[in-house]
């Protein structure tokens, strides 16, 4: 069996994980604060969102949208916010076809800890990009992804492709 290789996993894997303390900034929070957009792979930045690339991916192409405000929910969002959420959903998943040709996506929200919120304070929305077979023994038996494409490669053409459009 050869090795596979995902070093960019154990920085998450070793990382301290304290639970939100209420009126605690979000690491959305401050990622939407910094202005280094390669470091934090942020691929497109609006009025009211940004998007990123998840540096800890479900599958290579991964990118979360993002409102500005920090709120746990779509209750706490205003419509401007709320729109701008859903177009910048919908220009990403064009960059995504156009640079990674996916045979299809996951679009989903998880609100909550129970539904499977990593960042329970913070609403956010994914995009994963899928392909045919991309489900194989690694994910169901290892337990394992594979992510072909060095992140920050994959978060420079989608950035390309965004400012293109």
């Amino acid at each position: 069996m050869d090795p596979l290789h995902a070093p960019w996993r154990i920085d998450y894997i070793l990382a301290p994980k304290s639970p939100a303390q209420p009126g605690q900034a979000s690491l959305f929070t401050a990622i939407a604060e910094s202005s280094d957009d390669i470091a934090n792979l942020v691929i497109c930045r609006g009025r009211h969102c940004y998007a990123l690339l998840n540096a800890y991916p479900y599958n290579g192409g991964h990118v979360m949208v993002v409102p500005y405000q920090q709120v746990p929910d779509w209750d706490g969002l205003a419509d401007d916010a709320l729109l701008e959420l859903l177009t910048l959903t919908r220009r990403v998943q064009a960059a995504i076809r156009s640079v990674m040709r996916p045979d299809g996506f996951n679009v989903g929200v998880n609100l909550g800890k129970v539904a499977g919120a990593g960042i329970v304070e913070h609403l956010h929305l994914h995009i994963v990009p899928r392909w045919t077979g991309d489900t194989n023994f690694m994910p169901v038996i290892g337990a394992t992804s594979v992510v072909p494409e060095a992140l920050r490669v994959t978060a420079a053409k989608l950035r390309a492709a965004l400012q293109a459009a």
